[in-house]
């Protein structure tokens, strides 16, 4: 029978600024008399690497850690002792507090996530390739959520040597029907198997990873920033209710601007004895056909895109309907308090 084999590597001490984690886990796989072998592949919690990179960092409020290392907020949900914010990260992780840890720290102290996940990976693997004179892979894994699944499980936030994705586009299943969308997120998957053996509390930070030889590479140059799903290809760039509440402020700025531009082209016209007239009443008579279609297409695609048909139904009637009572009322009053200057 085929199979793999993990094995948790104990013998590592505290890891400190400044520690040689090749001399490290390469002494530790020597005194379990575990090789390594060609092919092998280890698993590294972030946490070593961190504290190796010094990323330790003193922090009375973790909650200004989290927004110093946050690039764009995501959602935010409260709960008794707090708010959870899920943010998208300087390392382009999107994840719950930034990725900023306070356990296995001292009180007083959070842990930051290595700068570079993917050159941390390279410069271990690379140090014990030259080591160990055998090809090996890493992948350096931290602990996600995930949406619409209860619970977390350890993820690649780093990789060299390791094939991340194991694309099967273009191949056929058992029964001869061509795949058009599988990809195995194979260094997850592996990260998600040696936690297994790690655990959170056991002071077990690396697990190797034997018999999957065929994901590991020649090159080191295997970023698992490429499972990253941001940028364009983010379908879920918003919480629900952050989608909600965007697309009825949206619809209600829309609305706002189109009431007005119809109340001065209806003061206008008034103006001009019931008729708008001229190049002045044609350019407003345009701008207001443009901000119904603008208001409309906006709160449309934001309905949509967020996917949730209440927010697209809910978000887009009560804009118009306040945005247009609103802006007309607010319109008229403007238009008349300047002497229907348009």
């Amino acid at each position: 029978m085929s199979g793999i084999t993990i094995v948790g590597l104990g013998g590592i001490p505290e890891i400190e600024e400044g520690a040689d984690l090749v001399a490290l886990i390469g002494d530790a796989l020597v005194s379990a008399d575990l090789g390594p072998l060609d092919g092998d592949i280890l698993v590294v919690t972030s946490k070593i690497m961190s504290k190796a990179e010094g990323r330790r960092i003193a922090a009375a409020d973790r909650e200004e850690a989290i927004t110093a290392e946050t690039v764009r907020v995501v959602a935010t949900r409260a709960y008794p002792g707090g708010v959870t914010r899920i943010v998208e990260n300087r390392q382009g992780l999107v994840q719950a507090a930034a990725g900023v840890d306070s356990s296995n720290t001292p009180s007083g102290t959070v842990l930051l996530l290595p700068v570079d996940p993917d050159a941390s990976a390279r410069a271990l693997a690379a140090g014990l390739r030259s080591r160990f004179g055998v090809r090996l892979g890493v992948i350096v894994s931290d602990t996600l959520g995930r949406a619409w699944r209860e619970g977390q499980v350890d993820l690649a936030i780093g990789a060299a040597g390791v094939g991340v994705l194991d694309d099967l586009r273009g191949s056929r299943d058992s029964f001869g029907q061509e795949l058009f969308v599988t990809q195995a997120a194979v260094a997850d998957e592996l990260a998600s198997a040696a936690d297994l053996v790690k655990g959170k509390a056991s002071g077990m930070p690396v697990a190797l990873v034997r018999g999957y030889g065929h994901a590991v590479l020649d090159t080191l140059d295997t970023p698992a920033r490429a499972l990253s799903r941001t940028g364009e290809k983010d379908m879920f760039r918003l919480g629900t209710d952050e989608a909600i509440a965007l697309g009825r402020a949206e619809g209600l700025a829309e609305g706002r601007a189109a009431a007005l531009a119809e109340v001065r082209a209806e003061a206008l016209a008034e103006r001009h004895g019931g008729a708008v007239v001229g190049e002045e009443g044609a350019a407003l008579a345009a701008a207001q056909e443009a901000a119904f279609t603008e208001g409309r297409r906006a709160g449309l695609t934001e309905g949509w895109e967020a996917g949730y048909g209440d927010g697209r139904e809910s978000g887009l009637l009560d804009g118009r309907e306040a945005g247009f009572a609103e802006g007309y009322e607010r319109g008229l009053g403007e238009g008349w308090a300047r002497g229907l200057e348009c």
